[in-house]
C-alpha cells in the first residue's frame, strides 16, 4: 500500500500536466455522446456514432481501491490491445519511475484513492503520448481507461494567445515544479527550448519566441511571445 507518489513520479507527471489538460480538453469536445461498448481482440471503442482504434491504459478497482496497468493484466498480456501501453512500462524502468513498472499499486492509502488513479492514467497518457484517456465504468467495481490510438483524434496544438492560460493551468495542477510543466510542454509540441537565468524560451513556428520567467520561488511569473528580428 502507498499514501503518496514519489518524486520522481510527481515530476514526470508535471512535464504532462499543460499539455495533457489542453488535450484532455480537446478529446471531451471531439467524443459524441452515447453509450459506449468495446472489441478488446480488435482494438475497438464504440462511442455514439463513433468508432476508434484504442489500447487498454488500465483499469481501477473501486472496491480493492487497486490499480492495474494495462500491459501486467494477465488476461490482456501480450495482446494486441495493450501493445502500446508497454511503452510506459519500458520508460518507468529506463527513469526509474516505480509506479510505472508495478503491475498493480495498492492506492487505499491516498486520501481519495480514486483521484491517485486518475493521476495514474493521466502520468501514463503523457509518456505513452497519445491523445488524451478515455475513462468508463465496465461493470461491477472496475473503471476501465483507454487510450485513444487513431489519427481521427485531433491533437490540441499551441495557441499562442491562450498560452499563458494553458500553462499557468498546468502549473496549478500539481504545483512541484513549474519549469517541468513549461519544459514538458514544449516538449510535446517539438519545440526548441533554451534555459536561461529565470526563464525559458522557445522558438515557436511562424518566427516568434515564447518567454516564460519565473519568480524566486520557481513559480511562472510572466508569459510573452515576441516576434524574432
Amino acid at each position: 500500500m502507498i499514501s503518496e507518489f514519489t518524486d520522481a513520479f510527481l515530476l514526470e507527471a508535471e512535464r504532462h500536466a499543460a499539455w495533457g489538460a489542453a488535450q484532455l480538453e480537446v478529446l471531451t469536445g471531439f467524443l459524441p455522446e452515447g453509450p459506449w461498448s468495446a472489441d478488446l481482440p480488435t482494438c475497438t471503442y464504440r462511442q455514439g456514432e463513433l468508432e476508434l482504434r484504442v489500447a487498454v491504459l488500465g483499469t481501477y478497482d473501486r472496491a480493492e481501491r487497486s490499480w492495474m496497468w494495462g500491459w501486467a493484466n494477465p488476461g490482456l498480456r501480450g495482446t494486441e490491445v495493450v501493445a502500446p501501453t508497454a511503452a510506459v512500462e519500458r520508460y518507468g524502468r529506463t527513469h526509474g519511475i516505480a509506479e510505472l513498472t508495478a503491475e498493480i499499486l495498492d492506492l487505499s492509502g491516498f486520501d481519495d484513492p480514486r483521484r491517485a488513479a486518475e493521476m495514474l492514467a493521466f502520468t501514463g497518457m503523457g509518456v505513452a503520448e497519445a491523445p488524451g484517456y478515455i475513462g468508463v465504468p465496465a461493470g461491477g467495481d472496475t473503471q476501465v481507461y483507454f487510450l485513444p490510438d487513431d489519427p481521427q483524434v485531433p491533437r490540441a496544438g499551441l495557441d499562442p494567445v491562450t498560452l499563458p492560460r494553458t500553462l499557468l493551468t498546468g502549473a496549478g495542477l500539481i504545483g512541484r515544479s513549474a519549469r517541468h510543466v513549461v519544459g514538458g510542454y514544449f516538449d510535446h509540441h517539438g519545440l526548441p527550448q533554451r534555459a536561461e537565468a529565470g526563464r525559458i524560451v522557445a522558438d515557436l513556428p511562424g518566427g516568434s519566441a515564447a518567454e516564460v520567467d519565473f519568480d524566486a520561488a520557481g513559480r511562472i511569473a510572466k508569459v510573452g511571445v515576441k516576434v524574432l528580428p
